[in-house]
């Protein structure tokens, strides 16, 4: 039986397809922190939109969950006098698959619609065959006759641009959408809170449950958010390479498979004594798991956290994702559900006043 519920997969489908561009990711924190509500005692949110819900305020052992809720994207860059926009990166949005797509012009007044324009094939003769997309050659096409007109709608420099594509069911076994990397993991930790709430589990420290912003471009809002809290543990996820799809290289990037469980990550910012603890809490409870390694930084809000305050013990669990930063990103439903299992067993092992020193 799943645990997930219908309730929870409605708000998954809203919370996925609502944009949250990195520096813009408010509106989508409104839905999440509306949706824990009823699973913690209280929430709060920085300066720059980080908002974590709290359970069991006041102790003084402090334990954070978190996961990041921006998405890759665009902003205007330039409007020429024909009316086509240039645009450069907001994170690591991915120019290669940018022709074609439809895309949503984020403006005061609502979206203004567009879409990455492109030559047809026709018309690529000689060398242009080979013609490739480049940061410095895709534009968005808005229908517009010159560069007043685009003005008028309140275009201008530094308005943020998101592809359209939204949430489906792909084969009544996989999440496919635009934006899983990385709110799919705001969802599992929203989850864990949820259960941590229906089976009365009653916690020895104070748990905060963290949804940071503008991880994309440099873990900033996971190295705002871990000066504020100043944890004694966290525990973060995130979404990793399903290495076992056409074009990707196993022994370069690790064999990691989706449906086959959450990956937990060895690496430098890890802390040993804390992974070992969430394996044992996966063998303990039959909870498929993964292993990679990360031969420096993780790449993710981990590193943040573990080198924040001194010192964190900090550990990672990761959802194998398919087509990552693409519009179609892909996880299997099985490893949604066992992320949040294990986070949820995880939690229920680390002790009040948790000793996590090498010796």
């Amino acid at each position: 039986m799943s645990i997930i519920s219908p309730v929870a997969e409605t708000f998954l489908e809203k919370y996925l397809n609502n944009a949250s561009p990195t520096g813009f990711e408010y509106p989508g924190q409104k839905l999440w922190i509306e949706y824990i509500k009823p699973f913690i005692d209280e929430w709060h949110s920085d300066n720059y939109g980080t908002v974590y819900g709290v359970i069991n305020p006041g102790q003084d052992y402090k334990v954070v969950i978190e996961a990041h809720a921006d998405e890759i994207s665009w902003f205007v860059n330039y409007i020429t006098d024909d009316g086509f926009i240039n645009v450069i990166k907001n994170g690591g949005s991915d120019h290669l698959i940018a022709p074609s797509k439809r895309v949503n012009i984020h403006t005061k007044n609502g979206f203004v619609k567009g879409v990455f324009g492109w030559p047809a094939i026709h018309v690529r003769n000689g060398k242009e065959p080979s013609l490739t997309p480049t940061i410095e050659n895709i534009f968005i096409d808005i229908g517009a006759k010159n560069k007043e007109e685009v003005l008028e709608k309140d275009i201008h420099v530094g308005t943020v641009i998101t592809f359209e594509d939204e949430f489906m069911m792909l084969n009544n076994k996989y999440y496919v959408g635009r934006a899983l990397d990385n709110r799919i993991g705001g969802f599992c930790i929203a989850e864990v809170a949820r259960m941590l709430k229906d089976k009365n589990i009653k916690l020895p420290y104070t748990l905060y449950i963290v949804n940071s912003v503008q991880e994309e471009i440099g873990l900033r809002g996971a190295e705002m958010i871990a000066h504020r809290i100043k944890p004694d543990v966290a525990i973060i996820t995130d979404v990793t390479h399903d290495t076992n799809t056409p074009l990707m290289t196993k022994s370069k990037l690790g064999d990691i498979k989706s449906g086959n469980g959450p990956t937990v990550t060895y690496g430098p910012a890890v802390h040993n004594k804390l992974l070992e603890l969430i394996i044992g809490a996966a063998t303990e409870n039959e909870i498929p798991f993964q292993r990679e390694a990360a031969s420096r930084s993780t790449g993710t809000d981990t590193d943040a956290f573990a080198y924040s305050n001194a010192g964190v013990p900090s550990a990672l669990i990761s959802l194998p994702l398919r087509y990552m930063h693409t519009t179609v990103e892909m996880a299997n439903k099985s490893d949604v559900e066992n992320v949040i299992k294990l986070i949820f067993e995880a939690l229920q092992k680390i002790e009040r006043n948790h000793n996590f020193n090498y010796f």
